[in-house]
């Protein structure tokens, strides 16, 4: 595949114009992509870094067959590729330039990648994150229900989302940049639902993406470590899966980390089914490709981390 078939451009309305079709023919598949790309074109270039974002698109015979898109300092994300598509995207990226930290996509695509990589740059390539993608089926309601309520999270709440969101990033080793406008964002359209005691006290979270292409994501899911283990978490996904789905949500999605079966089991009993396997590889030293020099690490400025979900930010 000859790189050139490749096409990079840090222009999101130039990237969605050629590539938006594509990008909604598989809208469970190309989720991340979706929501990251709704996110930026409503809060902007600098919603998850300074640095500007930038995507890419593998073109045939004048249709598009696959895309990425990178927002620094996180890893490549990258739709599905067949081998010698993997080999491709390798030398765009070698001709490109620049700091790669890592890539994360379907798990055949980002090994065939991460190979390719690793043998054009001497690269080490380190499995971070092996996920699961689920599609809700249908649901139900995992018993026993703990006692208490759901509701939407409002204004009031902002300190409260805030605070979660930090704990819940550096759980998951996700920057928590933003977290305020993170929060302020979630609580304009209704993103978050908490679930409340009896007494009005709030125990747990769970939020949701907007809804693109009739998909939404389930993202993110957050108890605080001393109140787990009492159905709280089940209870919030539940009700935000719901209230999703009477919205008219066509396909209710999330990831689920596969080292926590705890979560991957509590989701198949509320009526998730797996769709795709997922994964994320960081790239550790390895060579310049445009300046043949060492790499220390193969990382950005800030270091190479591997968010869970890129939009919002969770996977489970």
């Amino acid at each position: 595949m000859r790189p050139d078939a490749w096409h990079r451009t840090e222009d999101l309305d130039r990237f969605l114009g050629r590539a938006g079709d594509f990008l909604r023919s598989r809208p469970a598949l190309h989720t991340v992509l979706l929501t990251v790309t709704e996110g930026l074109r409503t809060g902007g270039p600098g919603r998850y870094g300074d640095e500007p974002p930038v995507f890419g698109m593998l073109e045939r015979d004048g249709v598009v067959r696959a895309a990425y898109f990178r927002t620094p300092p996180f890893q490549l994300y990258v739709t599905a590729l067949a081998p010698e598509e993997a080999d491709g995207l390798a030398a765009h990226l070698a001709d490109v330039g620049g700091p790669l930290p890592g890539v994360g996509g379907e798990r055949g695509t980002v090994a065939a990648l991460a190979a390719a990589w690793q043998a054009r740059t001497g690269a080490e390539a380190v499995l971070r994150h092996r996920q699961r993608l689920y599609r809700l089926g249908e649901l139900t309601v995992p018993e026993p229900v703990p006692a208490g309520r759901a509701r939407i999270a409002e204004v009031g709440d902002r300190d409260q989302l805030v605070r979660w969101y930090r704990e819940f990033v550096a759980e998951v080793d996700h920057p928590a940049n933003g977290a305020e406008a993170w929060a302020d964002a979630r609580i304009s359209y209704g993103g978050i639902t908490l679930w409340e005691t009896p007494d009005g006290t709030p125990v747990s979270m769970a939020g949701v993406t907007p809804k693109v292409a009739g998909q939404v994501r389930i993202a993110p899911v957050y108890t605080p470590p001393h109140l787990r283990g009492r159905g709280y978490a089940g209870a919030a996904t539940t009700e935000v899966s719901r209230v999703a789905r009477d919205a008219g949500a066509d396909e209710v999605l999330l990831f689920t980390d596969l080292a926590n079966p705890t979560s991957n089991g509590l989701y198949q009993r509320i009526g998730y089914r797996p769709v795709a396997d997922f994964a994320v590889y960081d790239f550790q030293g390895g060579r310049d490709v445009q300046g043949d020099r060492d790499v220390q690490g193969g990382r950005d400025s800030q270091g190479s981390r591997a968010p869970r979900d890129p939009q919002g930010q969770s996977s489970s």
